[in-house]
């Protein structure tokens, strides 16, 4: 989701400068700056983001220069006569020297650049119409070079699709071969269960039996796995139809991290226990680009 673009425009009296950057965020939180004086450009603006845009922290600025040279420049009368009278009754009651014309002509404030005339209604809808044309230049820009990003990620998330499906693999063969292991064990502690004085009630029995097989078998876990992966693969196909999919794949990565994380402690297989600890550690890759999805 990140980006940059920059889009510029200008008529008979000003020049401008929309810049738009884009990087990765969990939710969309739109930054707007404007020159003082065009306020009334931040809504449109966060308005035409929020059209084309869906995830991520997008900055933008706005920037505008006159053409003119240099304008005149007055001074605040009002302004001097009040330092004037400051000055005055700091030396009196201070006894320090009165500071110099010079001095007082660099306070901000005193000399001011005179505003041009105040521009007519149609004259403002006309430059705010410009200036939102401008802006959609760069959006479109913009949209265009996460589009750019999104493709090149969609063939690096498939990569982590493909891993995690070929961990599934090997973990549904381990689980197999790790049976008689779990048979072993589930008999010797089946034995120690009859062994028991009192005796366990039959209900109790039964309740034992299924826990320890309920903690061997990880068919239900390698089946969402796979549910998982199938659903991944509709999103990448998605994704490639400028559909947005990054928060549906957030969601997704998290359901892939808790089977392996449940794939991990019903492991009786130091083998299995390794696959599923690199299961992880793929999701988590693949979880990290998926950040950067719209």
């Amino acid at each position: 989701m990140t980006g940059y673009s920059r889009a510029q425009g200008s008529d008979d009296r000003r020049r401008w400068v929309w810049e738009a950057r884009s990087v990765n965020g969990r939710n969309l939180e739109i930054r707007c700056r404007v020159p003082q004086g065009f306020e009334r450009l931040e809504n449109p603006a966060r308005t035409a983001v929020g059209g084309r845009v869906k995830r991520g922290n997008v900055s933008l600025t706005l920037t505008i220069a006159s053409e003119r040279q240099s304008k005149p420049l007055s001074i605040n009368r009002t302004l001097l006569a009040e330092l004037g009278a400051l000055v005055e009754e700091v030396r009196r009651t201070t006894g320090a020297a009165a500071p110099s014309a010079d001095g007082l002509l660099r306070v901000r404030g005193v000399i001011e650049e005179e505003e041009d005339s105040a521009e007519s209604e149609e004259a403002l809808a006309k430059l705010d119409k410009a200036l939102q044309s401008t802006l959609d230049e760069a959006l479109k820009s913009l949209v265009a070079a996460r589009a750019a990003e999104g493709k090149a990620l969609t063939g690096v998330i498939e990569g982590h699709v493909a891993e995690i499906e070929s961990l599934c693999v090997r973990a549904a063969e381990r689980a197999q071969t790790q049976m008689g292991t779990v048979r072993q064990r589930f008999q010797g502690q089946l034995a120690e269960l009859l062994e028991r004085v009192p005796a366990l009630s039959e209900e109790r029995f039964a309740q034992e039996v299924a826990l320890l097989v309920g903690k061997a078998d990880v068919r239900e876990e390698l089946d969402r796995l796979t549910a998982h992966i199938a659903q991944a693969r509709s999103l990448l196909a998605d994704a490639r139809a400028d559909n947005p999919v990054g928060r549906k794949f957030d969601f997704l990565c998290q359901e892939f991290n808790r089977e392996a994380n449940t794939l991990c402690s019903k492991s009786a297989d130091i083998e299995l226990t390794r696959i599923g600890i690199d299961l992880k550690g793929a999701v988590e890759r693949m979880r990290e680009q998926v950040q950067n999805v719209e």
